[in-house]
């Protein structure tokens, strides 16, 4: 293959074999090479970087200016992690209304003041009409990690306990909504959140905490077979403690999507020690981003990602190629 395609940035295994074939091949060193939402820097310095490029830009439950601070926040958060400062560089295209900028950037601000951090730098391009469509951002940011965390995707170990912590799609579902003109009812309006706080309580726990991932494009689908593939571990969930809008599930069934592979914003995959579960699950339960958290599975040596469905047979999850629907984030 000579070109890149729309499936080579979605998140699933075919986004993961160009990073690993042209990038990481090129710019390999020991901190890349963690292969983690954000690298551990020396000093317990985690630094990480997003681009946002979401259509529409203003989107049902959130926009392109909440979204880059939350996806930044969170990929910190999930190295276990206190995200501290940001950067925030913005690619214009001439044309785009001032108005808009002006509710974008005080999107930034609320969700930034809400996660606590300080957008401390950045970078203004405005490229000529056509060159872009509307605004894309690129956020950065560094965080220092939590006293006593050992969170990394190659620590899960046969036992552990798989949770989740809210319900699953929401985000590509709404987004898929406001692109193709459908309508749900009740309004089904993304989950784009700051975790930080969720993760910070989370860490009360200590090495208890194995795993974190926000399963944003490629879904939960995509989350686990990496926790799989890196931990050298299979991985057992149940459709029926799958928490999942009955919006969704219809929306899934009429599309014939499934909702494991609809990317999430404000959602996090969290594989811990099985003597904890339940106090994790208490934990995600008490903040206002976790009401609806649920254990949904447990790690095992299968090397294999399945679910028990609600009938008792069990299959295979099927893997992402590429994201349903390009620039949902």
């Amino acid at each position: 293959m000579d070109k890149v395609l729309m499936s080579h940035g979605g998140g699933g295994s075919m986004m993961q074999s160009f990073i690993s074939e042209i990038f990481i091949e090129k710019f390999n060193n020991e901190y890349l090479s963690q292969m983690e939402d954000a690298a551990l820097l020396p000093g317990k310095t985690v630094f990480t970087t997003d681009s946002f490029v979401v259509k529409p830009i203003f989107f049902s439950g959130g926009d392109i200016g909440r979204l880059a601070i939350c996806g930044t926040v969170n990929d910190i958060s999930m190295r276990g992690a206190k995200p501290l400062f940001l950067s925030a560089s913005f690619i214009i295209e001439e044309g785009f209304p001032i108005d808009d900028i002006k509710r974008i950037v005080d999107s930034m601000v609320d969700a930034a003041n809400e996660a606590g951090v300080q957008i401390v730098t950045g970078d203004t391009k405005v490229v000529e009409k056509h060159s872009a469509d509307g605004i894309f951002i690129n956020t950065a940011g560094i965080g220092i990690l939590h006293d006593e965390a050992s969170v990394s995707i190659k620590n899960g170990k046969p036992g552990d306990a798989v949770i989740i912590s809210g319900t699953i799609g929401d985000h590509g579902m709404a987004v898929m909504g406001d692109r193709e003109g459908l309508d749900f009812e009740p309004p089904l309006l993304s989950d784009v959140s700051p975790l930080n706080k969720m993760v910070e309580k989370l860490m009360t726990l200590k090495d208890a905490v194995k795993i974190l991932r926000d399963p944003t494009r490629g879904g939960v689908a995509e989350v686990l077979y990496e926790i799989a593939s890196m931990s050298n571990v299979g991985i057992k969930i149940y459709e029926d403690k799958l928490p999942v809008k009955e919006s969704v599930k219809s929306a899934c069934s009429m599309l014939g999507i499934d909702y494991l592979h609809l990317a999430n914003e404000g959602k996090l995959v969290c594989v811990v020690d099985k003597d904890y579960a339940y106090k994790a699950l208490e934990i995600m339960k008490d903040d206002k981003y976790g009401k609806d958290a649920a254990i949904i599975g447990e790690i095992d040596d299968s090397g294999l990602v399945t679910i028990e469905t609600i009938y008792g047979t069990n299959r295979i999850v099927d893997r992402p190629i590429g994201e349903l629907l390009p620039r949902i984030c």
